[in-house]
């Protein structure tokens, strides 16, 4: 799927809201930047709330199993998409156990998971896009990250 410059965009500028709303809240910590998931949502007309209620289903039993919280960020005016969720999945091996710890509690809650969830999920959308980032880092950040010479 060819992104377009609106939507990378879009994404680059939420992550930064993102950004800046977890650190205005807080007085700012040292943090290493660790990768993220950004989903961008586009759901079926007419399945809003059951997708929402879907996602929160999942979400409660993630945190259950000790996944962070997602950020949720819901369309009001402009682009396409109707939500955006951030969350934190850390390095390959960390979410592969989280997913894992995910998975087995949904199993005893009676929740569907593997192809069973992907396809219950897909009833509710009409279209999906994932990405990863890291973050979050200023843009000082950045620059000495580029700037390190090994």
């Amino acid at each position: 799927m060819k992104l377009s410059f609106e939507r990378i965009a879009m994404v680059v500028c939420l992550l930064a809201l993102g950004a800046f709303v977890m650190h205005s809240q807080a007085p700012p910590e040292k943090h290493a930047p660790s990768r993220h998931r950004v989903a961008i949502y586009h759901v079926a007309p007419g399945k809003h709330l059951q997708f929402l209620k879907w996602m929160a289903e999942r979400e409660a039993v993630a945190k259950e199993a000790g996944a962070p919280p997602t950020h949720w960020f819901m369309h009001t005016d402009g682009a396409s998409w109707d939500y955006i969720a951030i969350d934190h999945v850390g390095d390959l091996a960390q979410q592969a156990e989280q997913d894992k710890k995910t998975d087995a509690l949904a199993k005893k809650k009676g929740l569907a998971t593997g192809t069973a969830a992907l396809l219950e999920f897909r009833q509710f959308i009409s279209s999906h896009s994932d990405t990863y980032a890291l973050g979050p880092m200023t843009a000082e950040e950045i620059v000495k990250d580029a700037e390190k010479r090994d």
